[in-house]
């Protein structure tokens, strides 16, 4: 295979690096090596290695005897520290370094290649040399240990085969639980694909003052990513948003034909236990996870990859095979499903930045429990009642913290997981973080509104970002992992969605889901939730009959929203709980001026981006001026009574 890359250590032929390896490795480590027959990727660790100057290299090919050398390295370098719950562990990241570091996230670009008006770019060749520059020598004294992954079943259309190449034994330790090593399938997968990703990561140090020259680095020509100086996993971990990146990358080049999306994958039951399978955006902290959980069949709570198969249908695999999940908030009432494996003895996980107290027991923000104990936290010591230096309250645990866990282990889990056919698609999602004006759940009208509801999520800025805040545009919940032009991005969603391809019968359901809704927005004085977290089975519930046609819906200028009769039986038939006429009316009542402003908001944003499609703004057009209509006929709020009867007139 005759795939290229950078040669950063200098290293330039297959004997060279041969040569080289050898003389650094014991000879059991070169004999796994020897086991790697694609050229490109034994050069690539050379170099690596040449760059990094690590003491050692180890070759983890998977077996249970490399995967205990691993989490026993992980404990010696104190990246982890052993709980008392068998095989739970907690690891924290540098205090300031809690979340993506999207301010020191680049792009490798030449000058005359577009890169998202959303990202950074920095000139390809300068990037490089301060690669070159920043990681020479910046694993003496440690172990460099490489994986051979997968991302995605083996055999799946959209599965790409990676390389991670890492200094931290957390990192290869938490791969282990969220891909899949595939060391002996690897070749034959380069060879079948015709390409794999490269991840270089080194933590240095680990300390605060390094992380001003903390960066990561995105190779689109080499599909390669580096990160410098990091700790955190959405940093470190590049199988994830990294490869994800690329992975958007060949999906826009392979326009109308395939998607990676930032979406969850799970199976809903409908009547007589027909599943139905939904994939769904939503930015990170905004739901994604929890409706994941939701659904009776998980495949996935973070990422998926799309396609249209032979048959004309849309299928997807979760390219991960593990959850790297915010804990925030997460408890016995909303997560039944996620709960037992975090407070009870039964798979293995790695906690981060968590509060662990005296008892050794992790708590965290909204968990349900009792008043928490003193402890150590992401922060140091922590009790209650401390204050940072500004005086603002010291949480728990930070707004981010994570639990990292195999999917396999979950009660719901799915073994259509692993099917290289994925799991045909039938309802699609997206959802923000909105406080104030979508409804709880509402259908597009075709699969171009379906993209503009993807386009158009709003989000108030979460703490997976380091330093961000405020509400801010999170267009398909993907906007920080697009590459390229947006208008480009768009344009492969009109594409794939409206590809006439997809079979009759077959063509998903594209909707909004909104989670976050509060009184306060519908005349109230509470700034809680109208409505409950577990609500979201009964929005799915209607999502999945909608799409085999057995419940109504009221068309109104945004799509349409469901009946109350069909909502309050379900919400019977589900969650065991009365839905009454009046919530109903205040979460599905359309908010004019509320919709109109966001609608502006966006043609206005996306006004100023070169080449938008124009079928873009001819959708927003015609949901302003059907919007404006109805405030015409019935006022600023129009309530699903109105609509209807506007519509049987």
């Amino acid at each position: 295979m005759a795939q290229t890359r950078e040669m950063v250590g200098g290293i330039e032929t297959l004997e060279a690096a041969l040569a080289f390896l050898e003389a650094c490795m014991d000879a059991e480590t070169f004999g796994k090596l020897k086991q790697i027959k694609t050229e490109t990727a034994v050069i690539t660790i050379a170099n690596a290695a040449k760059l990094c100057t690590p003491e050692a290299i180890f070759i983890n090919t998977g077996n249970e005897e490399d995967k205990a050398f691993v989490r026993k390295g992980a404990l010696d370098a104190e990246e982890e520290a052993s709980l008392p719950m068998p095989n739970h562990s907690i690891h924290y990241d540098l205090k300031d370094e809690q979340g993506r570091i999207t301010d020191r996230t680049f792009y490798l670009a030449e000058p005359d290649e577009k890169v998202s008006s959303l990202a950074n770019r920095i000139d390809r060749s300068e990037g490089l040399e301060d690669v070159k520059s920043k990681m020479a020598g910046i694993m003496k004294g440690m172990t460099m240990i490489v994986g051979l992954y997968m991302r995605g079943p083996v055999g799946a259309f959209a599965s790409n085969p990676s390389l991670q190449i890492t200094s931290s034994f957390y990192v290869s330790h938490s791969a282990e639980m969220l891909y899949r090593n595939r060391f002996y399938e690897f070749d034959a997968e380069v060879e079948r694909l015709g390409y794999f990703y490269t991840n270089l990561h080194s933590q240095g140090l680990n300390r605060t003052e390094d992380l001003p020259d903390a960066r990561v680095y995105m190779d689109r020509h080499d599909q390669t990513t580096y990160s410098i100086n990091c700790t955190y996993a959405g940093n470190t971990l590049l199988m994830k948003k990294g490869n994800h990146r690329f992975s958007v990358d060949k999906a826009v080049k392979n326009r109308g034909n395939e998607l990676s999306e930032h979406m969850f994958i799970t199976g809903i039951e409908g009547p007589e236990s027909r599943v139905t399978w939904f994939a769904g955006a939503a930015p990170s902290g905004c739901g994604k996870t929890t409706t994941a959980m939701a659904g009776h069949h998980f495949v996935g709570d973070d990422l998926a990859q799309m396609w249209i198969a032979e048959d004309g249908t849309v299928r997807s695999i979760n390219p991960e095979a593990g959850i790297f999940g915010i804990v925030e908030d997460v408890n016995w009432e909303g997560d039944p499903g996620l709960m037992p494996l975090l407070r009870e003895e039964k798979t293995e996980v790695i906690w981060s930045n968590v509060l662990i107290d005296e008892e050794g027991q992790p708590q965290w923000t909204g968990n349900g429990d009792a008043p928490f104990k003193k402890g150590k936290n992401f922060q140091g010591a922590w009790e209650p009642g401390m204050v940072d230096e500004k005086g603002g309250a010291v949480p728990p645990s930070h707004p981010n913290a994570r639990a990292t866990l195999r999917a396999s282990a979950l009660a719901n889990y799915a073994p259509a997981s692993e099917d290289p056919n994925g799991v045909e698609t039938s309802v699609i999602t997206y959802s923000g973080r909105d406080a104030d004006t979508m409804p709880p759940v509402w259908v597009a009208k075709n699969s171009d509104h379906g993209v503009a509801i993807g386009a158009c999520i709003v989000s108030a800025a979460t703490a997976t970002e380091v330093g961000a805040s405020g509400v801010k545009r999170a267009p398909w919940a993907n906007a920080p992992f697009i590459p390229g032009a947006l208008g480009e991005y768009m344009d492969a969603q009109f594409k794939f969605w409206g590809n006439t391809h997809i079979a009759d019968g077959k063509r998903p359901l594209m909707a909004g889901l909104n989670y976050f809704l509060t009184h306060e927005a519908r005349g109230g004085e509470s700034k809680a939730l109208l409505g409950e977290k577990r609500d979201v089975k009964v929005w799915l519930g209607w999502l999945e009959r909608r799409f085999h046609g057995e419940v109504g819906a009221i068309e109104t200028p945004i799509g349409f929203i469901p009946e109350y009769e069909d909502l309050k039986q379900l919400f019977a038939e589900i969650l065991d709980k009365p839905y009454t006429k009046d919530l109903y009316n205040k979460q599905f009542s359309i908010y004019v001026e509320n919709i109109v402003s966001r609608i502006d908001l966006q043609a206005k944003a996306y006004g100023k981006e070169e080449e938008i499609p124009s079928r873009f703004f001819e959708v927003l057009a015609e949901q302003r001026e059907g919007l404006l209509a109805a405030k015409a006929s019935f006022g600023p709020v129009v309530n699903p009574a109105e609509f209807k009867a506007r519509n049987a007139a």
